[in-house]
């Protein structure tokens, strides 16, 4: 009689859902038989990283018989400069969702509470669960921007973990610097704040949004801010994320749970050689900037509600089912995300793309909403 693998597993395990990475470009291309792809579905920045990058990667090939550094030293050293910071308070990981998994091995236990947003980034929920967490889930307003008032209320109940994305994916929206603040009075110094800020080189450019660490450092809790390569900087491929924690001791503990050798040598590599080239990230955001704003246009003159944005995507209401219209935009050869959530699936996350890919995938759309 073979083996019952679900009699082995954790009971939190198998209930959790799989994480939605939505179809490769080569997937597509084999489905749907199409040349052209329009990538806009994982928020990449299609104009790639910094030519620094390439020529810190030229000797890779001679090195890679060799384990990269375990504790990534020398970007610790050099994200530690930049964020005015401590080496001892910066963690790398594997992209900044493997330092969401760190926090909950770390500090979860069955039956405490983390608070987070919905719709939320899926593994803002699942690694949390997983822990056998319990998560409570804080909707929008009406507006799809973040409500403030419940959010404060939410927080001075006390959870263990609070994750606060600002700005949201998928939504895009922000708490700005006096809502911020609000935030910080509203928490209690029992609770872990876990700011993520993946998209933050975008949210600089829209007015009142937050600098988050000198405020943090003012509240005089526990934090810690979660930033990553994978979108402004353009290194998605090669996974490298980080954190800025209030204290040492958090970022100790975080190494307690972490794998071995998991920042690879190229990440490491092309991350440091990213840092000293910000102004080619900062052309490349500007640039995406500007087309969101074109997009979001485009969008609402379609008839189509549009979350406000300070990312570089928008999150975009149809008005019906995600599914047959994600279906016609796959055979156009445009890959976005049709939100699954419940009370979300009517909803697209489509990512600023070229001025070609941004073209392609709003002429499909009006196609596909013309059928």
């Amino acid at each position: 009689m073979a083996t019952d693998i679900l009699a082995l597993a954790r009971p939190e395990v198998p209930p959790l859902p799989v994480y939605n990475a939505g179809l490769s470009s080569e997937a597509v291309r084999a489905r749907y038989g199409v040349d052209r792809i329009a990538r806009l579905g994982s928020n990449e920045n299609p104009y790639g990283p910094s030519p620094r990058v390439a020529e810190a990667l030229a000797g890779l090939a001679q090195q890679v018989l060799w384990y990269s550094d375990a504790d990534s030293q020398a970007l610790r050293e050099a994200l530690a400069r930049r964020c005015g910071a401590t080496p001892a308070q910066i963690v790398v990981g594997n992209g900044s969702e493997s330092i969401l998994h760190m926090l909950c091995l770390a500090l979860l236990s069955p039956g405490e509470r983390v608070l987070t947003q919905r719709p939320a980034f899926g593994l803002h929920e699942i690694y949390p669960r997983m822990m056998g967490a319990e998560v409570e889930l804080l909707d929008l307003t009406p507006a799809l921007g973040f409500d403030v008032d419940a959010w404060c209320a939410a927080l001075a109940r006390g959870p263990k973990i609070a994750m606060l994305a600002n700005p949201s994916n998928p939504v895009g929206c922000m708490f700005g610097t006096a809502d911020f603040a609000r935030l910080l009075a509203a928490t209690p110094r029992g609770t872990l704040l876990v700011v993520d800020e993946a998209y933050v080189e975008y949210a600089r450019l829209t007015p009142g949004f937050p600098d988050a660490l000198p405020m943090l450092r003012d509240w005089g809790g526990a934090w810690t801010v979660l930033r990553t390569f994978s979108k402004a900087w353009g290194l998605a491929g090669l996974r490298v994320g980080y954190g800025i924690a209030s204290d040492a001791a958090l970022v100790q503990l975080l190494d307690r749970v972490r794998t071995p050798f998991g920042v690879n040598l190229a990440a490491q590599l092309a991350a440091r050689a990213a840092l000293e080239d910000e102004a080619h990230m900062r052309q490349a955001v500007a640039r995406t900037v500007v087309q969101r704003d074109g997009m979001l246009h485009a969008l609402e003159a379609m008839g189509l509600r549009v979350a406000p944005s300070a990312t570089n995507f928008l999150f975009v209401d149809l008005g019906r089912p995600n599914g047959p219209v994600n279906e016609a935009l796959l055979a156009a050869g445009v890959i976005v995300k049709p939100w699954k959530e419940a009370g979300f699936t009517q909803f697209l996350r489509i990512t600023v793309g070229s001025d070609e890919d941004n073209a392609q995938c709003l002429q499909a759309l009006r196609d596909a909403l013309a059928r």
